[in-house]
């Protein structure tokens, strides 16, 4: 989902290809998920089989991976002009636009639930603020901001799973506030907590890349990042109630069941440092369609709801195919799903160019309004 991760250029030196990589396989993985969990008959989704458990298995660590790449993207970005005046910076600008941008659709596309999109967008604001702070009082390195917002976003979830099965927080908050936490009849989808912890934390790698932007370059970077990922994959839970034990009662806080949140962190920190070295073997990317897919995310998102869930339009392919394909019509149909965005993203550019007549007039006054030039 990302993204953001919601198609910010990247800044040309340096170029860290393998986050390219990570946004254009968590885009990649969104499509086929979406389509084969709203096409799979429901007799196939059986917990036993180890197809399925794998292809679920690897779903759940789809939006962890957009998320927290999104947050990386965007504050690595953001720091290559660090030193500017705040309200100046035109990092910051295009940042608070892509918040309006991604919360505007988001609601368009899906009205009644707080999806990844509304999550993105409100981390997007996030950050600008933390970094704004950072800006006012830089005795505390930026990426510990991060670190402790994410933190407290996942930990937050200790309170949030304990409310009973139709309760609601903030209780006397209006729906739309509610709904960005734990609304009634669980509308949020991706609420903000925990979900945009990710993003935080997200952003706390970005600092760091920047910060030690040379040692990424070295082999010491992977090894370490792939290391720490494994220890949150494998011994998340261990570690959490370590630190309750070491807190010791009357404040023991059952820490240990959120160690599903760190596992998929841990994962998250795996995929990446993966690419790393991929990076490093290979050497230098040149970009390339795949690439193009992952800087393209937000676009992508906006026509796969139009396409398959019918979102504004009011007809989308799950009224052909909802719980009706078997797995070999559903592996053939998320492969076809996927080949139609590639060769829309080929021809993106060409595509914008023909309807520049009505998006360049739109993209020109919301620059005016944000001050962009």
């Amino acid at each position: 989902m990302n993204n953001q991760s919601v198609e910010l250029p990247l800044a040309k030196k340096p170029r860290l290809m393998f986050i390219d990589m990570a946004r254009s396989i968590a885009i990649l993985l969104m499509l086929e998920g979406h389509f084969v969990d709203d096409s799979l008959m429901l007799e196939y989704r059986d917990l036993n089989n180890p197809i399925y458990a794998t292809w679920l298995y690897i779903r759940g660590f789809t939006s962890p991976i957009f998320l927290t790449v999104t947050g990386l993207v965007f504050i690595y970005l953001l720091l290559g002009k660090r030193e500017e005046p705040y309200f100046s910076n035109l990092r910051v600008k295009k940042g608070f636009k892509r918040s309006l941008e991604l919360l505007f659709w988001g609601f368009a596309l899906q009205y009644y639930a707080f999806h990844v999109l509304q999550c993105i967008g409100v981390g997007i604001f996030s950050i600008l603020i933390l970094f704004g702070i950072y800006k006012l009082i830089r005795v505390i390195p930026l990426w510990i901001y991060y670190f402790v917002a994410g933190t407290l976003l996942f930990g937050f979830n200790l309170y949030l799973d304990q409310l009973p099965e139709f309760g609601v927080w903030p209780e006397n908050a209006p729906y739309v506030i509610q709904n960005m936490f734990h609304g009634p009849g669980h509308r949020a989808i991706f609420p903000i907590v925990p979900w945009m912890g990710y993003t935080m934390y997200g952003a706390m790698l970005g600092s760091l890349l920047h910060d030690f932007k040379e040692q990424v370059k070295t082999w010491r970077a992977p090894l370490i990042t792939i290391t720490i990922g494994f220890i949150f994959y494998l011994f998340s839970k261990q570690i959490l109630e370590g630190l309750d034990q070491l807190i010791g009662s009357p404040f023991v806080l059952n820490l240990g069941i959120l160690d599903w949140l760190y596992m998929r962190f841990g994962m998250v920190l795996i995929a990446l440092s993966s690419l790393m070295i991929i990076e490093k073997l290979i050497g230098d990317i040149k970009p390339n369609l795949f690439i193009k897919v992952g800087q393209n995310t937000l676009t992508i998102y906006i026509i796969h709801m139009m396409v398959l869930y019918g979102s504004l339009t009011g007809f989308g392919l799950n009224r052909l195919f909802h719980h009706r394909l078997n797995p070999w019509q559903v592996t053939l149909g998320a492969l076809l799903f996927i080949l139609l965005f590639v060769v829309f993203v080929k021809y993106l550019d060409q595509i914008k160019l023909k309807l520049d007549f009505i998006l360049g007039p739109i993209r020109r006054f919301f620059n005016r309004i944000y001050g962009i030039k």
